[in-house]
C-alpha cells in the first residue's frame, strides 16, 4: 500500500492483523544471541507444526528481536498468557507446541526460576529482571517482527513522522526534542535538540542526517539489538530529524561485523521506500528524504563523529580538530547532524507522547531512560533499560540478580574502554550524567561490566589498554605512543618485571595523554588505569614490589585427593596420590588455571 497522507496511514493500520485477532501469539527471539543457539531452527519447527495442524489463523508466530534477557536465550514468550520459556532447545519445541499451543498446558520445566526460589515464575511480567525496567528505546524489541513493516505500523509506526509533516513546522519539532531533555546516548550526553537546532540554523542547500551505529565498546550490544529488533524506528527518526534540520539525505554508518543488523536495516529501508515512507514528497508534503547504508571496517575510533565522517567519505578513519563542528561542516563539507542509534530510537515516542512526558522520566538534568549491556560476574546477563537516576545497586542486584555464586562484587566498569571503575561504596550512586562524573566515572555508550572479589584489577586495566592502544588511529602522538607505553608498563608489572617507579610513570603518562590527545578515544583511554590505580593501589603495588603470589595454591582442608588437578596440569607441577592432599610446586606453576577449573571442591586458590 502506498502511503500518501496521514489518512492513508491510519487506513492501512486498521487493515493490518493485530495480536488480539489471534487466539495466541508465540514470540520467539531471533536476535544474534538466540540465533547462535539455534533459534532459527526453533522458529522453522514451529512454522512447520502450525502449518501441519492448519492453525495459522489462530496462532500468531512472531520472529522478534532481542527480549533483553540474553543469558536465558533462546526465549519463547506466549501472549496473552504472559508465559516466558527460557533456554529453549530444539528438542523442546514439540513439547511446547503439543502442550501449550494445542492443549494450553504450561511446560513448567522451561520456566525461569528466580535465584534461591524453588518455584518457577509463571507471571513473566513479574520477573525481577523486568520489574524495574522501563522500555522506551527498546519498546518494540521483542514485540514485533522487525522484517515485517506491518508489525511496526500496527504499533503506531511512522505516525510520529506523519504528525510532524502534517501538524508541525521544522522549528516546532526541534523545540519538542529540545524541551524533552533528550541527550546523546552515545556517550557525550550533549542535548539532541540543541544539536538539531545548530544544524538547522546553518544555511545550505545540502545537509545530512547521520546515524552512528558503529558500536565498538567491548561488551556493548545496545545499538545492535535495536537495529536488529526495531529498524523502522531508526528510519522514521532519521526522517523526522531530516525534516527538522532541512536535510533530504540520511546515512547509517554501521560496522560490517553486524551482519544481521545490517540486513534488517536494508529490508526496512526497502519496505519503507516501497510504501512511500522514504523517497519523494513524504505524506503528500514537499519534504523528501532517503537513506543509504555505509559499512565500516570495525575501527573503534570511528565512533567519534569526525572520524566516522572521514571514513564514510572513503578516507582513513581519523578525527579532525573541532571547530568547525559537523553541524557546520560535516559529510562532504556540508552541515551534518550525527546521533547514535539509541538516541534516534527515543524520537518517535517523544513526538507521540510529548516532551513533558519524556522530561518527567529520569532526573532533573538527565531525562528519559538509558539502555545498558549488563555483563560479567552477574546472574542475569542482558540488555537493561531503566529510568535515569536508577542506582547501580538496583541494576546489578535487583535486575541483574547479583553474583551467580554469591561472591562479593568488587567493582563495576562503566563506559567501556573510555570509562572507569566504580567501587562498592558508590553502588548507591544514581545513574545519570552528573552523578557519575562526580565520582570520576562516565556514562559512556552503556557497557556495564560487573567484577567480583577474585578479579585482578591490574589485568582489567591491561585488557582495556590493549584494546585502546590497538584501536588508536595514530594521528596524534600522545595517543599513538602514550597508550603503547602505558600498555608496556602494565605488561612488565603483570610479568613480575616491574618496579615501584613504574607506578609514577603510569600516572604521569595517563594524565598527559588525557590532556594532550586530539579526540575522545585518546582523552579517555587512560581512564581504566587511572581509575583502578586510585581505588586499588595496593594491587598495583603488589606487582611493582613483586610481592604478589603468581602461583596457584591448594587449600588442604578442601582437597579430597581426586587427582583431577594433577591430570590436567600441563607442566606436572602438582604432587599427590589418590585420596591424599595434593600440593602445587609454586616455582614450577605457570598459572594457567587448568587446575582451578578442574577442581570439583573449590580447593584451588587463585594467585
Amino acid at each position: 500500500m502506498l502511503i500518501k497522507d496521514l489518512k492513508s496511514l491510519e487506513k492501512w493500520k486498521k487493515s493490518l492483523p493485530k495480536k488480539s485477532d489471534f487466539r495466541i501469539s508465540v514470540l520467539v527471539c531471533a536476535g544474534t544471541s538466540c540465533i547462535s543457539s539455534e533459534a532459527d531452527l526453533i522458529i522453522a519447527m514451529l512454522e512447520g507444526y502450525i502449518k501441519e495442524h492448519n492453525i495459522a489463523a489462530e496462532v500468531n508466530l512472531v520472529k522478534t528481536g532481542c527480549f533483553g534477557f540474553c543469558g536465558q536465550g533462546p526465549i519463547i514468550k506466549i501472549e496473552p498468557d504472559d508465559i516466558t520459556y527460557v533456554k529453549v532447545k530444539v528438542d523442546d519445541v514439540e513439547e511446547i507446541f503439543n502442550e501449550h499451543l494445542l492443549n494450553n498446558n504450561t511446560v513448567k520445566r522451561l520456566l525461569y526460576k528466580e535465584p534461591f526460589e524453588s518455584e518457577a515464575t509463571e507471571d513473566a511480567s513479574g520477573m525481577q529482571f523486568y520489574k524495574k525496567q522501563l522500555r522506551v528505546a527498546l519498546r518494540n524489541c521483542g514485540e514485533i517482527n522487525p522484517e515485517i513493516i506491518g508489525d511496526y505500523i500496527v504499533n503506531d509506526g511512522y505516525l510520529a513522522l506523519a504528525k510532524c509533516l502534517d501538524e508541525k513546522t521544522p522549528a516546532e519539532v526541534v523545540e519538542i526534542v529540545k524541551n524533552s531533555g533528550l541527550r546523546g546516548r552515545g556517550g557525550g550526553g550533549f542535548s539532541t535538540g540543541l544539536k538539531w537546532q545548530y544544524t538547522a540554523a546553518v544555511k545550505d542547500d545540502e545537509k545530512y542526517i547521520i546515524c552512528n551505529a558503529d558500536e565498538g565498546d567491548p561488551g556493548a550490544f545496545m545499538d545492535r539489538s535495536i537495529c536488529e529488533g526495531d529498524p523502522h524506528s531508526i528510519i522514521e527518526s532519521m526522517a523526522i530529524a531530516g525534516y527538522a534540520i532541512g536535510a533530504e539525505n540520511g546515512l547509517i554508518y554501521i560496522r560490517a561485523e553486524y551482519g544481521l543488523a545490517t540486513e534488517r536495516l536494508r529490508i526496512a529501508i526497502n519496505q519503507a521506500r516501497e510504501h512511500g515512507l522514504l523517497g519523494k514528497n513524504l505524506f503528500g508534503s514537499d519534504f523528501s528524504f532517503d537513506i543509504e547504508i555505509k559499512l565500516g571496517a570495525g575501527a573503534f575510533v570511528c565512533g567519534e563523529e569526525t572520524a566516522l565522517i572521514r571514513s564514510m567519505e572513503g578516507y582513513r578513519g581519523e578525527p579532525d580538530k573541532k571547530p568547525p563542528f559537523p553541524s557546520e561542516s560535516g559529510y562532504r563539507g556540508k552541515p551534518s547532524s550525527v546521533n547514535n542509534v539509541e538516541t534516534f530510537a527515543n524520537i518517535p515516542a517523544i513526538i507521540l507522547n510529548g516532551s513533558e512526558w519524556f522530561a518527567s522520566l529520569g532526573t532533573e538534568k538527565s531525562n528519559g531512560t538509558k539502555v545498558f549491556a549488563l555483563a560479567g560476574h552477574v546472574r542475569n546477563i542482558g540488555l537493561v533499560e531503566v529510568p535515569m537516576g536508577t542506582t547501580l545497586r538496583e541494576i546489578v542486584y535487583d535486575i541483574g540478580g547479583g553474583h551467580p555464586e554469591g561472591k562479593e562484587i568488587k567493582a563495576i566498569q562503566i563506559g567501556g574502554p573510555s570509562g572507569g571503575v566504580i567501587v562498592k561504596e558508590y553502588f548507591d550512586t544514581p545513574v545519570d550524567y552528573e552523578s557519575l562524573l562526580e565520582i570520576g566515572a562516565m556514562m559512556g555508550s552503556g557497557g556495564l561490566i560487573v567484577m567480583d572479589e577474585d578479579t585482578d584489577m591490574v589485568e582489567v586495566a591491561k585488557f582495556y589498554l590493549d584494546f585502546t592502544q590497538d584501536e588508536s588511529c595514530g594521528k596524534c602522538t600522545p595517543c599513538r605512543i602514550g597508550t603503547k607505553r602505558m600498555y608496556e608498563i602494565l605488561e612488565r608489572l603483570t610479568n613480575m618485571e616491574g618496579e615501584p617507579k613504574d607506578l609514577e610513570k603510569l600516572e604521569v603518562l595517563g594524565n598527559n595523554i588525557k590532556h594532550a590527545s586530539l579526540c575522545g578515544l585518546g582523552q579517555t583511554a587512560p581512564n581504566p588505569v587511572l581509575s583502578t590505580m586510585h581505588f586499588f593501589k595496593e594491587e598495583y603495588e603488589a606487582y611493582a614490589y613483586r610481592t604478589k603470589r603468581t602461583a596457584y595454591l591448594i587449600e588442604p582442608k578442601k582437597c579430597i585427593g581426586c587427582t583431577k588437578c594433577a591430570r590436567v596440569c600441563p607442566v606436572n607441577c602438582i604432587e599427590g596420590k589418590v585420596r591424599e592432599i595434593h600440593k602445587i610446586i609454586e616455582s614450577d606453576c605457570i598459572a594457567c588455571g587448568a587446575c582451578f577449573t578442574a577442581c570439583p571442591t573449590n580447593a584451588i586458590l587463585k594467585p
